[in-house]
């Protein structure tokens, strides 16, 4: 008998080569029915099931030969191969979560790079359609709302928090990112805050307000080069935006090479401006310096008063102070 169904199994195969998929399909029937042990006679029927798109039977198949393979025990990868069969059938029907449910098991019997890199495509596939689904433009602009009430109150933190969840809820509105780049900048994350002003760029190269916020950033940085670069691409699109002109000038001055010059001439040369002399003699102004200056940590607390974080970035653009990796004076 078991002669007869190896038979029976080879015509099978040369038939679903053949695409001849229905009649693969008897001959398998066949097969098994002269030797109910040939777990491959199973297998091989789940396979032409699955090329005919009929996945429900596929499945039926598969899970069949899983239980028949447990009673004989049956070689793992056997097993294996059967419970990625029906993963990649529930992948086929979009239904992903079932899909990474019957990898896993698969994974589970004999690990293998096809079955992880299926598993690892049919997740992100699952995580894209979770995001989309969490997509409401209209629960993101209140989102925004919030976020733009805390940042008028100086709460940054908070902020950040409802303009993270807005682009969570509408990732295409770059008015948003361009929104938590000023947190960012407020909270002294310089390189988050780039990043947000990059993909504000990238969703419109023609948002004014990302070059801005971008120049803003990289002055912060002290990278006057690139931050010229980016005000000059706002004045590209609005040649009369008085912020850019300025975020120009300023970076021309802040550039001037400092090679050579001891601390005492750069510092001469930033008190030079009267807004850092006010800033300078305010006794509050420096024992909040002192401070950041003896415990880096502080800096984020104190950048949550909108006044002083507007002293500190007065600061930082005449090169008395910098954040990039903490506060050194």
């Amino acid at each position: 008998m078991a002669e007869e169904a190896l038979k029976l199994k080879e015509q099978g195969n040369a038939e679903y080569k053949k695409k001849n998929f229905d009649e693969a399909i008897e001959l398998y029937t066949k097969a098994f029915g002269k030797d109910g042990t040939n777990l491959s006679c199973i297998t091989n029927r789940a396979a032409a099931h699955f090329e005919k798109k009929d996945y429900s039977a596929c499945r039926e198949d598969c899970l069949k030969a899983v239980d028949l393979g447990r009673e004989n025990r049956a070689d793992f990868k056997m097993i294996a191969k059967a419970f990625s069969r029906v993963a990649s059938s529930y992948a086929k029907e979009g239904d992903f979560k079932n899909a990474v449910l019957y990898y896993d098991k698969s994974l589970a019997e004999h690990r293998t790079p096809e079955t992880l890199k299926k598993r690892q495509e049919v997740e992100k596939k699952l995580k894209e359609l979770d995001r989309l689904a969490y997509v409401d433009p209209e629960k993101s602009e209140e989102e925004k709302a919030l976020g733009n009430a805390a940042f008028q109150k100086g709460d940054y933190p908070t902020a950040r928090k409802h303009y993270t969840e807005a682009i969570k809820r509408n990732p295409d509105n770059c008015k948003i990112y361009s929104n938590r780049a000023a947190c960012y900048t407020k909270l002294a994350e310089f390189r988050l805050g780039l990043d947000d002003c990059e993909m504000c760029i990238k969703l419109d190269p023609t948002f004014v307000k990302g070059y801005l916020r971008k120049g803003t950033i990289l002055m912060g940085l002290h990278d006057y080069s690139k931050a010229s670069i980016a005000f000059k691409q706002a004045l590209e699109l609005d040649s009369n935006n008085k912020e850019a002109r300025d975020g120009v000038y300023k970076c021309s001055t802040y550039s001037m090479p400092t090679e050579g010059m001891s601390e005492e001439d750069i510092k001469k040369r930033a008190m030079a401006n009267p807004r850092v002399q006010k800033i300078m003699e305010d006794p509050a102004m420096r024992m909040i310096l002192e401070q950041m200056h003896s415990n880096p940590g502080a800096v984020k607390e104190h950048l949550q008063n909108p006044e002083i974080a507007a002293n500190i970035q007065t600061l930082m653009e005449a090169g008395l102070i910098r954040l990039q990796s903490g506060p050194s004076f």
